[in-house]
């Protein structure tokens, strides 16, 4: 079905597990890679290396959608299993990911980096052993004031008028990977990263 010399990456949705985190900040990474999914009819429902995963041919390239299952805090685990399974780089890897620094409805994209605080990025950057990897970011909005603890606000649900802003912020961020897969960062940033 693959072609020996397609290229092959893994686009990664952070999230946890459970019913009870299904509508919660931290999942929008698991929100967003589910509408790719279902863009590209892809079924994310393989279970192995700790996650759920599905595969799927993409304008002659290998896809790889992943959902790890271990928890936020461990997401590298299940990156690091798959992505040393399939040979694929780090620089082939893209995370989708909740970021509170971001209102929700805003995108960002960047090529690489460090963790800014989010322990799913931080684990697989532990993992990986490298930042070298690209990024979808998705505005899940700040903290009401500074004393609010940040794990109980990314395990809040969103607001009506939030949950509004976000769905199209969702589509936009399954768009930004293939986006990335097909033009490189800088491209796909100019076209979703400033947007609204």
């Amino acid at each position: 079905m693959f072609g020996r010399n397609s290229e092959t990456w893994l686009i990664v949705g952070l999230g946890n597990p459970g019913r009870e985190y299904e509508n919660t900040r931290h999942n929008a990474g698991f929100r967003a890679l589910d509408i790719l999914a279902s863009k590209l009819g892809c079924k994310v429902d393989k279970a192995k290396f700790q996650g759920l995963y599905g595969q799927v041919n993409y304008k002659g390239r290998k896809l790889l959608l992943l959902k790890p299952q271990t928890y936020m805090n461990l997401s590298g685990r299940s990156v690091l299993q798959l992505s040393a399974f399939f040979h694929v780089p780090p620089q082939n890897i893209i995370i989708l990911f909740d970021d509170i620094s971001l209102e929700p409805g805003r995108l960002r994209l960047r090529k690489d980096g460090s963790a800014g605080g989010h322990n799913g990025i931080k684990s697989i950057i532990q993992e990986l052993g490298s930042q070298e990897f690209p990024r979808v970011k998705i505005g899940v909005g700040a903290k009401p004031h500074p004393d609010f603890d940040l794990a109980n606000w990314v395990l809040s649900a969103f607001t009506a008028q939030e949950e509004k802003a976000l769905q199209p912020a969702l589509e936009r961020a399954a768009d930004a990977a293939l986006a990335i897969v097909e033009l490189g960062v800088p491209e796909a940033s100019n076209r979703f990263g400033g947007m609204k």
